[in-house]
């Protein structure tokens, strides 16, 4: 048996070589660089911690992050609200919606659609002078002259969390679906003979069994959000504009390596961001369960 155990060994060797290859070692050589003056040729020369105390004091990249935060928040709180309503609406039973895989598959349909694509529409959709949102306004009445949605710092992150939300509020939806599914119907049941309202049920049975759910959604979209990159890279010049509001941290970091060869300072960008998405994952998990661990040790 310890003869046939090895040949074991040989099937699994070609995806830890190349996971090592391709993950664990461009993770590993990060790391180094983050503690070097590299610039992306010649050799990096080892300057300690002076990227990770310039990060703490970059305001540039302080922006970032508050930018960052701002345009996943606007993004999370809508597509969580909108798929919470719509999950209260169909899984209640005195309402009786049918069509519910059709609806899965409309609401769903954005998130299929590839991050280019979704920038170049919205591009054309909001474009000051001939795009099609400020027609439609102006001809219905709503504002006299056309608007510069990505020209405005409020407006263009406002104009990105919104795009996000269209594009993953189906996900959301249909994961919060998956975990109304698993609900007993015999609890809806029972809050229906006992006179409670669709709220009451929505708020006292739904919500809290979905915990599990929402947290996995919740960390997911903070992990994903953090990293937003490609939509504000695509519908602006690249450095955030306007005035910075698009600037993103990893925006930051992409242009802090590629654009202006900081190699080293890029590293400790990211190993920064990994710690932020590391910490405010654990406040999360310890927000949802912290209260509820502390309750099964009393009793």
């Amino acid at each position: 048996m310890k003869n046939l155990n090895r040949y074991g060994y040989l099937f699994i060797a070609p995806f830890w070589l190349i996971f090592g290859v391709f993950s664990i070692y461009p993770v590993g050589l990060t790391f180094y660089y983050s503690f070097t003056n590299y610039t992306g040729s010649g050799v990096a020369e080892v300057i300690g911690l002076e990227n990770y105390k310039r990060l703490l004091t970059d305001t540039y990249f302080v922006e970032a992050f508050f930018n960052t935060w701002k345009i996943w928040g606007i993004n999370f709180v809508l597509q969580m609200s909108l798929a919470l309503l719509l999950a209260m609406i169909f899984s209640d039973m005195r309402i009786k919606l049918k069509g519910l895989a059709f609806f899965r598959s409309i609401f769903y349909l954005p998130n299929l659609i590839t991050i280019s694509s979704v920038a170049l529409l919205f591009g054309i959709l909001l474009d000051w002078q001939h795009g099609s949102l400020n027609m439609v306004l102006m001809n219905i009445g709503l504002i006299s002259e056309p608007i510069n949605w990505l020209n405005e710092p409020t407006s263009a992150q406002l104009s990105v969390s919104l795009i996000l939300t269209w594009m993953w509020f189906g996900h959301s939806f249909i994961v919060v679906m998956a975990g109304v599914s698993g609900i007993s119907k015999d609890y809806y049941e029972a809050a229906l003979i006992d006179g409670a309202n669709r709220w009451q049920t929505f708020t006292k049975i739904t919500v809290p069994l979905l915990k599990p759910i929402l947290l996995y959604i919740m960390i997911t979209s903070l992990i994903g959000g953090l990293q937003l990159f490609d939509l504000p890279m695509l519908l602006t010049d690249g450095i955030g504009s306007p005035d910075g509001a698009l600037n993103t941290m990893v925006l930051y970091l992409y242009n802090q390596a590629f654009k202006y060869n900081n190699y080293g300072y890029a590293s400790a960008v990211a190993y920064g961001l990994f710690v932020i998405t590391l910490i405010f994952s654990a406040i999360v998990f310890k927000g949802m369960y912290g209260n509820q661990r502390k309750q099964g040790r009393q009793v």
